[in-house]
């Protein structure tokens, strides 16, 4: 830190000099500086701005930053009513951005019995058993987070490594229980909740969905992609027949939950992939009120019809002080997920010979959608995990771009990007489309990805992060909550390591991030692909003050040490909206406790 010790130039807004922010100067010149709000002293601060990548200090005046520089010179910011922090030299970013995740689904889950660390099916049971004795009859039991690459056995019986549905059926004949795969595409289901959703050993298989049956035919409660849609809808039809008063009160709270989860973790703008019309209105009334999180959010709206009709209504930018902006349609889904075997590739599985995945929604109907989004001036931020689905999606997306040559300024995206052929690879740069891909999904996934695809596909296609950019691609991060925890550290670590299995392995290290490129992933980057660059992204003067304060410098840590790098503050406009308890004694060279190995899988 003693390079800061000598004055350094300070950026700011308007003019800055040798005064104080009391007023005292040389008459008439230089103009006082305006006092801050907040100043963080003593921290070692890497901007992502070219114009003055490192400081020590910072001044925020309003909700923005109003100057950079040396303890010294930002200290003439400090009035009697600034509130100054010494960081001991901490280390400071920009904002973390969430760059694909799922902020009710977030909050939701928090409120779900989690069987994501259970090491096994018997396990889950067992869960699920204590969550019954606790419930009325007739009350739906919902679970969030299993995987069953993760368990330490295999159930026996089973079909496809899953169990069959005795035990569950057994512990919970009153109560409809569902338990959400961690992929998000997939949910295990009992008997009684089959029965509600209609389903029944003769209903067909849906387009772009699978009933997972046993040897006899009979539908054993795992439903993939578009099957599980009648199971939702039955557990809908119960939360509808409850109080308002309590539907309310359910969904502020999934609300409340997951911002406090997601500020206590860094993030400071969520990218919100997915929420109706409906919810829409109602988040703008929440935010209205004021919220501690920056929210983008795309459209999910399986209706044509209702898009095309009211698309435009729904474009908001900046509201609530730029706390809540609508971008484009986001999360409609070409394929289902590796772990499901349900990822549409040009080749079968390598361990399913007949399989090569599912196109969940039909390519016309996401034409259509892309359409409308062009004409309407919103981007598309569409999911695609195989190679054969990025290809049809780059496909369609060459296609409008064709015919409405002004989306290409809309940044339109793909939201996973996991697994390309490499004749698609350089596609991205030369159509602009940004691939939103998430670090984690790498470390988890590993253990599955060369016995599902082989080492062929795997290596050349698997998780392209390098070879992406290295081809002038914007990539992305994020977590995709409640898939994966939304904590940012452990995704950082993925993408400057890409070791798993308690650091002891690594999946394909040449394709791993920079740290800068990592970083950049989480702040630059993902304010870019929200077309937010201006005002979010980097640590500007003018620009809003979201900041995070971490335990350990990321860029020069041991790797393994990542993991235990905290968050000691998150600041969003300039308020420090979460604050690790003990923080203000932190000292430099300070970590903490090892954090978890990854949870769960794609």
């Amino acid at each position: 830190m003693k390079s800061f010790r000598k004055w350094v130039p300070v950026i700011a807004l308007g003019f800055a000099g040798a005064c104080f922010a009391d007023g005292a100067s040389i008459a008439g010149f230089p103009p006082p500086l305006q006092p801050a709000d907040l100043v963080l002293l003593d921290a070692t601060i890497v901007t992502l701005d070219p114009l003055q990548p490192q400081a020590q200090a910072v001044a925020i005046r309003e909700g923005r930053i109003a100057a950079l520089g040396s303890d010294e010179a930002i200290r003439h910011y400090v009035g009697a009513k600034t509130q100054v922090v010494d960081l001991h030299g901490a280390f400071v970013t920009p904002g973390f951005i969430e760059g694909h995740g799922h902020l009710m689904d977030t909050g939701e889950a928090l409120m779900q019995v989690d069987v994501g660390k259970a090491a096994n099916w018997d396990e889950i049971v067992a869960i699920v058993k204590a969550a019954v004795a606790k419930a009325k009859p007739g009350e739906w039991i919902i679970g969030q987070g299993w995987q069953q690459a993760k368990w330490n056995k295999t159930p026996q019986p089973n079909v496809d490594g899953l169990p069959l549905p005795a035990s569950l059926d057994a512990i919970s004949p009153n109560n409809p229980v569902l338990l959400n795969h961690a992929s998000g595409h997939g949910i295990y289901a009992n008997a009684q909740a089959l029965k509600l959703a209609g389903i029944g050993d003769n209903t067909p298989d849906p387009a772009g969905g699978t009933i997972v049956r046993d040897a006899q035919g009979h539908a054993m409660g795992m439903l993939r992609d578009s099957a599980a849609d009648p199971v939702f809808a039955a557990y809908n039809r119960y939360l509808q027949k409850l109080p308002a008063s309590e539907q309310e009160a359910r969904r502020e709270r999934a609300l409340q939950l997951a911002m406090q989860n997601e500020v206590s973790k860094g993030i400071t703008s969520f990218v919100d992939q997915g929420e109706s019309f409906e919810t829409i209105d109602w988040m703008k009334r929440q935010f209205a009120k004021g919220q501690p999180l920056r929210l983008f959010v795309y459209i999910d709206e399986k209706s044509v019809d209702k898009l095309d009709k009211h698309l435009k209504e729904y474009r908001i930018d900046g509201y609530a002080d730029h706390h809540l902006s609508v971008l484009g349609l986001g999360e409609d889904v070409s394929d289902g997920a590796l772990g499901t075997h349900s990822a549409w590739f040009l080749e079968p599985y390598n361990d399913a010979p007949g399989i090569t995945g599912k196109n969940v929604t039909a390519m016309s109907d996401l034409a259509q959608m892309a359409r409308i989004a062009a004409r309407d001036g919103f981007q598309m931020a569409i999911h695609a995990i195989g190679d054969r689905a990025n290809r049809e999606l780059l496909d369609l997306y060459q296609n409008v771009f064709t015919q409405y040559p002004a989306a290409t300024a809309k940044r339109w995206r793909i939201e996973h990007a996991q697994h390309l052929n490499p004749a698609d690879v350089p596609r991205f740069a030369g159509l602009g489309v940004i691939a939103s891909m998430q670090s984690i999904h790498t470390c988890s996934d590993a253990p599955m990805v060369v016995p599902h695809l082989g080492e062929q596909r795997a290596q050349e296609g698997a998780y392209m992060w390098k070879t992406l950019i290295d081809s002038g691609a914007i990539v992305l991060d994020g977590t995709d909550t409640p898939v994966e925890d939304t904590n940012p550290i452990p995704n950082f670590y993925c993408g400057v390591t890409r070791a798993y299995a308690h650091g002891k392995k690594t999946f394909y290290p040449a394709q791993a991030k920079t740290r800068m490129q990592e970083l950049q992933s989480y702040t630059w980057n993902n304010a870019y692909a929200i077309l937010a660059e201006d005002r979010l992204g980097s640590l500007t003067p003018g620009k809003l003050a979201d900041l995070d304060v971490f335990s350990g410098n990321l860029l020069t840590l041991p790797a393994e040490d990542i993991l235990r790098t905290r968050v000691l503050y998150t600041i969003v406009g300039g308020k420090i909206a979460y604050r690790r308890d003990g923080a203000e004694h932190w000292r430099k060279g300070q970590l903490s406790e090892p954090m978890p190995e990854f949870d769960h899988a794609e």
